[in-house]
């Protein structure tokens, strides 16, 4: 992701607010189902002005399944659970994973070893809206000093797989490019994440296009860690061409450098992958809506 995502990501916080946790006894495990969906992000600015709009324009392109961005105070994009899960359904649409950073400071409690109730009810609200995957999109980097704090977040990583399996949903990691460019010995943080979680409890989102950036390539990945990855950033990557933040930045799909056509149908024949989510960060000068537009009918004409 940009450098604009991961600082949306850091400024973004995440309150405990009234209510009961729910039963987890009202949810049944999810059927796993290929989808087409997009990251909300890819609209960020959109959704912030005017979300219902938003989700109209994306639902007549055709989108039918979405993945948030924004989960603060129990609300996404500033709607309840309950209002969300509507105004959704109203547009034909679903909301099958979503982003929210597992922040061990804040969700995390060490003298009782065990999650807060602000990740319990992140959990909760995910598995209201029939999520299959509860996915954090980033990792402090004081937990990537040491590989003994790296250890340590890996094994809330699988707790908080345990957690989720029990709403019949997984957790989830996502990467960015510090997983491939930074090691402790002679193991890339991103080999010592995958060997250290339980792929029965930890599911993998691989961004196809961020790890560019950590001077990695996603079809090298794809083949390396076969079957790990149950979803994909579905994104493509050209230079950037001010050079202002990043060596390389989203484009239209099929018009970079990642080859994501022979990735996603690696991953889809061979690797496990049900969720293929469309990101695209950066516009070159086009409308984000339209950029959505063409990654949509660029997918179609893979046969997504």
């Amino acid at each position: 992701m940009t450098t604009s995502r991961r600082d949306f990501l850091k400024k973004s916080t995440l309150a405990v607010a009234g209510g009961s946790l729910l039963s987890t006894s009202l949810f049944v495990n999810p059927p796993k189902k290929k989808l087409l969906g997009l990251q909300l992000y890819c609209v960020r600015d959109e959704m912030k002005a005017d979300p219902l709009a938003t989700l109209k324009e994306l639902a007549k392109i055709g989108y039918k399944y979405v993945e948030h961005a924004d989960y603060v105070d129990r609300k996404f994009y500033g709607w309840t659970p309950q209002e969300f899960k509507k105004v959704l359904k109203d547009l034909g649409m679903k909301m099958p994973s979503g982003h929210t950073v597992l922040n061990m400071s804040k969700h995390w409690d060490a003298t009782k070893k065990d999650f807060t109730d602000s990740w319990k009810y992140t959990v909760e609200d995910a598995a209201y809206m029939e999520q299959e995957f509860v996915i954090s999109p980033s990792m402090d980097s004081k937990v990537r000093q040491s590989r003994e704090a790296l250890m340590h977040i890996l094994e809330a990583f699988n707790k908080s797989g345990e957690l989720c399996k029990k709403s019949g949903m997984k957790f989830g990691y996502h990467n960015h490019h510090f997983e491939f460019n930074e090691k402790h010995g002679d193991e890339t943080l991103y080999d010592i994440i995958l060997n250290n979680t339980d792929p029965n409890l930890v599911m993998q989102q691989l961004d196809t296009g961020n790890l560019y950036n950590g001077g990695a390539k996603a079809i090298d990945i794809v083949k390396k860690f076969p079957g790990r990855f149950e979803s994909l950033h579905v994104k493509d990557e050209i230079k950037s061409p001010d050079g202002s933040h990043e060596k390389y930045e989203s484009t239209i799909l099929g018009a970079g450098i990642v080859g994501v056509k022979e990735v996603i149908d690696i991953c889809r024949d061979s690797g496990g992958t049900i969720h293929f989510i469309i990101e695209q960060e950066s516009y070159q000068g086009k409308a984000p809506i339209q950029c959505m537009k063409e990654d949509y009918e660029v997918m179609k004409k893979w046969g997504y």
